[in-house]
């Protein structure tokens, strides 16, 4: 489900409409976040830190209004949930693009992502399908074998719907704490640097939580 924006009287507009005309509007920014706890509380309950951060990350960024902004046919969109469409790693080293729909409730959310996941590494090649063009999701990936300070993405010019494309890096130790680095990039003609400021806020708090999720059954 989705609602158009109503561009006139949007307090964006002119924004809009400048950066929607650049040959590059992404704009993308790198962070270290802690996630001390969430890393620790995960060991704790036996559960996956990969589902459970991309859960987190998930529910940031539905609850980041610009995140969930799209352009379709000239139009803003707002779609009222968010999903994932992470790349996920087989053993012989390629990947397959899978698709995992967002559940407020995590125990949910691991369920139906785990079996995504498994359907992905039974499979080869890219696992592209009708699903695979949906805007209603975040490109999303990880790099857990290098703790990056900087990223750049492939993208395809002229694709202008606006998906968020998000990375996550190895989490190392510096001293007692465990950091993540992560790179988000956006549509600046949809997302400006304070609508990310939030994401990475909302994200920063989920991931210091005290309280353990459930372990997944």
């Amino acid at each position: 489900m989705k609602k158009i924006i109503d561009l006139a009287q949007w307090n964006r507009r002119e924004h809009f409409e400048f950066f929607r005309q650049y040959d590059e509007p992404y704009h993308g920014i790198m962070v270290q976040l802690d996630c001390t706890t969430s890393y620790h509380r995960c060991k704790q309950a036996g559960n996956s830190f990969f589902l459970t951060y991309l859960h987190q990350i998930l529910r940031a960024v539905n609850e980041t209004d610009a995140m969930r902004y799209r352009l379709e046919s000239n139009a803003v969109v707002d779609y009222a949930t968010i999903h994932s469409g992470p790349t996920i790693a087989r053993a012989d080293h390629t990947f397959g693009f899978c698709l995992m729909e967002y559940a407020p409730d995590f125990d949910a959310f691991s369920v139906g992502a785990t079996a995504a996941m498994e359907r992905v590494r039974s499979a080869s090649g890219l696992c592209l399908n009708e699903t695979s063009g949906r805007n209603d999701l975040i490109y999303f990936s990880t790099l857990p074998g290098i703790a990056f300070t900087g990223l750049t993405n492939a993208r395809r010019y002229g694709d202008s719907a606006g998906v968020p494309l998000i990375t996550v890096g190895k989490c190392s130790p510096q001293g007692e704490r465990m950091l993540m680095p992560l790179a988000v990039y956006v549509h600046h003609a949809l997302v400006d640097g304070y609508d990310v400021q939030l994401f990475l806020q909302r994200l920063e708090t989920l991931l210091t939580q005290s309280a353990p999720p459930a372990k997944p059954v």
